[in-house]
C-alpha cells in the first residue's frame, strides 16, 4: 500500500511507524509543511495506560518515550492563601519537541520517508492509495470537503494562553488567583528536568479588565509572573518566539465530525476531533487514533471496510472522553459556583469536575455524595456508571496554609 500522511505531528508519525512495522513493503511518506525541529509547543501529558499500549505496539519507541519523560503522583491546588496536596494516578510529561524527535527517528529507521517544508492541500493531493489528514484542527484537507465530513467547531467561553517556565513543578499544579476583575488560574506540570508547561486561563471579562488582551508580550508576561509568583518561585514565564507569531490568547474550540473519511481520505488526531486541554488527553487520543487505524488496515479485507471500522471504533471510544472534556471545561467556566466553598470541598469538586451530575447538584450535596462513595460500594458502582473519573475513590485531603 502507498500511504501519504499529511502532517508531521505525533499521530501521523506514529501511524507511519505502525504501518511499516506491519509490512515493510508499505510505501509511507509523511509530509510536514514546517521545517524539521520548528514545532511550537511545550510539554504534553499522558498516563500509564497509554504507555502500556505504546509498549505493545512498538516497544522501541515506547522505551525512548518513557526514558525522556518525567513523572508525578500527586496534585497540588492553591486557592488564595491555602493549598492542598493529594495523591493521584501516575502522570507523565514529555516535551513536544522531544516526542516528535523520537517518533521521527524511529520512522526513518523503519524506512518511512519524511518530507519537511512540503505543503499539501486539496489541490495537490499526493498520488497514494490512502491519504491521511493529520494536519490539525485547521486541516486544509478537511476544510476542502467540510460538507462531506460534517465538521462542527463549538467555541468555549474562556480565554487561555500556553506558556513555558523554568520552574520545574514536582506535581500537577493548579493555582487560582482572585483579582479585582475576577479569577485567573493556571495548570502547571513538568515535562523535563529543566522546564514545565504553564497554561493560564480566565474569563473574557477578566482578561479585558486586567488589560492582558492589550498588553505587549513583555508586559503581559511580567503581569502574569506577578500574579503567579507564589508558585513560580522567581522563575520566568516563557512565551512563543516573535518569529513564530508571538504568544496569543486563544479561545478553545471543540471540533467534531459527522464522518471521518471520504473516499481514500481519512482524518486523524486534531483534524478529526479536539477535547478541552483541561483533561490533558489530546496527544493520547491522537496516538490511539493511529493505533486504531493501523489495526483496521491490517485486519480488514479492503480499504473501505477498514476506514468504516476505524470511524466506528474511534467515534464510540471518544464518547466518554468528549463528555469528560465538556464537563471539565464547563466547571472552569462556572468557577465562581465552587471557588468560595470550604477549601477541602472545593478541592474535592475540582477532582470530580468531569461528572455529569456536578452542574445540577448543589455543590455541598455533591461533596457529601463523593465522600460517602469512598466508603459505600453501591455508590462506587453508581459513580463508575456515571462516567470517567467518577470511579476514583475520595482521597484524603490535607489542608495547609501557604507561607
Amino acid at each position: 500500500m502507498k500511504v501519504a500522511c499529511v502532517g508531521g505531528g505525533p499521530a501521523g508519525l506514529y501511524l507511519s511507524i505502525l504501518l511499516k512495522r506491519q509490512d515493510p513493503s508499505h510505501e509511507v511518506t509523511v509530509h510536514e509543511r514546517n521545517p524539521e525541529g520548528s514545532t511550537y509547543g511545550w510539554g504534553v501529558t499522558y498516563w500509564q495506560g497509554l504507555l502500556d499500549r505504546l509498549r505493545a505496539c512498538d516497544p522501541e519507541s515506547a522505551r525512548a518515550i518513557e526514558e525522556h519523560s518525567v513523572r508525578w503522583t500527586q496534585g497540588v491546588a492553591h486557592v488564595g492563601d491555602l493549598a492542598t496536596r493529594q495523591p493521584g494516578d501516575e502522570g507523565h510529561g514529555i516535551g513536544r519537541h522531544r516526542l516528535l524527535e523520537i517518533l521521527a527517528a524511529r520512522a526513518r529507521a523503519l524506512g518511512v520517508r519524511l518530507e519537511f517544508e512540503s505543503e499539501v492541500n486539496a489541490g495537490n493531493l499526493p498520488d497514494a492509495d490512502l491519504v491521511v489528514a493529520g494536519d490539525g484542527v485547521h486541516s486544509a484537507l478537511r476544510t476542502r470537503h467540510a460538507e462531506d465530513f460534517g465538521a462542527e467547531l463549538t467555541p468555549g467561553r474562556n480565554s487561555y494562553v500556553w506558556l513555558g517556565t523554568t520552574k520545574v513543578f514536582d506535581s500537577f499544579t493548579f493555582a487560582f488567583v482572585e483579582t479585582g476583575h475576577g479569577w485567573i488560574w493556571c495548570y502547571g506540570y513538568p515535562f523535563s528536568d529543566e522546564q514545565s508547561t504553564c497554561v493560564i486561563e480566565c474569563a473574557p471579562e477578566t482578561l479585558a479588565g486586567l488589560g492582558l488582551d492589550r498588553a505587549d508580550e513583555g508586559d503581559r508576561l511580567a503581569r502574569l509572573e506577578k500574579l503567579f509568583a507564589h508558585i513560580l518561585d522567581g522563575h520566568p514565564l516563557i512565551g512563543r518566539p516573535a518569529a513564530d507569531g508571538g504568544t496569543q490568547w486563544l479561545t478553545f474550540r471543540t471540533l467534531t465530525n459527522r464522518a471521518w473519511y471520504r473516499g481514500n481520505l481519512v482524518l486523524l488526531g486534531d483534524a478529526a476531533h479536539t477535547t478541552h486541554y483541561s483533561i490533558g488527553a489530546g496527544t493520547t487520543l491522537a496516538l490511539e487514533d493511529a493505533i486504531a487505524l493501523a489495526d483496521a488496515l491490517r485486519e480488514s479485507p479492503g480499504l473501505p471496510q477498514a476506514l468504516a471500522r476505524y470511524q466506528q471504533e474511534r467515534k464510540s471510544a471518544l464518547l466518554s472522553q468528549q463528555s469528560a472534556a465538556r464537563y471539565s471545561a464547563q466547571w472552569y467556566e462556572n468557577l465562581t459556583r465552587y471557588i468560595h466553598l470550604p477549601p477541602e470541598h472545593m478541592f474535592a469538586l475540582l477532582g470530580q469536575r468531569h461528572s455529569p451530575l456536578l452542574p445540577y447538584v448543589p455543590p455541598q450535596l455533591y461533596y457529601r455524595l463523593d465522600r460517602a462513595a469512598g466508603r459505600m460500594e453501591a455508590l462506587r458502582r453508581l459513580k463508575r456508571w456515571l462516567g470517567p473519573k467518577l470511579a476514583r475513590g475520595a482521597h484524603t485531603r490535607v489542608l495547609t496554609s501557604r507561607k
